[in-house]
């Protein structure tokens, strides 16, 4: 934990896992553990393109993948929850 990265991918990856578990216990589970997958790569992706490439481009790298998880969250998962999700079907 020496880097603003390690501090700022941890973070975004302990908000996956608790997203998980809190959807784990869902009486009716509105996605697959493999959609988790994706995120989390891109979280250690994120984090090894920060620490590793410190010139501008490697940050810049680090920050856009991190941008792309948050999109994946957004779009895929459904968090926030804002209009229908998963669980409810498309509304039709």
């Amino acid at each position: 934990m020496e880097t603003v990265w390690d501090w700022v991918t941890i973070i975004c990856f302990g908000g996956l896992v608790v997203l998980m578990l809190q959807r784990s216990v869902e009486e009716r589970t509105r996605d697959h553990l493999m959609e988790y997958l994706f995120p989390a790569l891109g979280c250690a992706v994120s984090n090894y393109l920060g620490n590793h490439y410190l010139e501008p481009v490697g940050q810049i790298g680090a920050g856009l993948v991190l941008v792309l998880v948050g999109v994946y969250v957004f779009k895929v998962l459904k968090f926030p929850p804002i209009g229908p999700n998963k669980i409810d079907g498309d509304g039709h």
